[in-house]
């Protein structure tokens, strides 16, 4: 993916308490810097929060989280964070997170989530105002 593959960022600085010995982000960062910009995507769109769902009986449950790295971020580097949503199956959501610095590709991630009832913890179908509203959103439209 490329920059220009999304129509969200968000920016994060760096902070000394997330690099390790060799004065790079120690790995285990990213899934929060992944979750943080993901929050911000959501607030974005304008759709019920956490809160709000739990309220309802029904939650995003995160099912599958994946990481693969080519250049490390360092000690205050703000690192613009792209989240844009791939693919809305019936009761699931993929989206696709990149790290940048300016034009160099840092980091890319996948966040796999379902849209569940939390009494029985099952998934239930993503309501249909919610895929207008997030590919509304989108540059590039995700797959339904």
């Amino acid at each position: 993916m490329a920059r220009q593959d999304f129509a969200f960022f968000h920016s994060l600085r760096v902070r000394w308490a997330e690099v390790d010995m060799q004065g790079i982000v120690f790995n285990g960062h990213y899934l929060t810097y992944f979750d943080v910009a993901f929050t911000e995507y959501w607030r974005a769109t304008g759709l019920p929060n956490a809160l709000l769902q739990a309220a309802e009986g029904k939650e995003l449950f995160a099912r599958k989280a994946t990481i693969e790295y080519m250049a490390p971020a360092r000690f205050d580097d703000v690192l613009e964070i792209g989240v844009r949503c791939a693919a809305i199956g019936n009761s699931s959501m993929r989206f696709v997170v990149e790290i940048f610095i300016g034009d160099q590709h840092l980091v890319s991630g996948e966040l796999f989530y379902v849209y569940a009832d939390t009494s029985v913890r099952k998934g239930v179908a993503v309501p249909i105002q919610w895929r207008a509203i997030i590919s509304d959103l989108e540059t590039h439209k995700p797959a339904l």
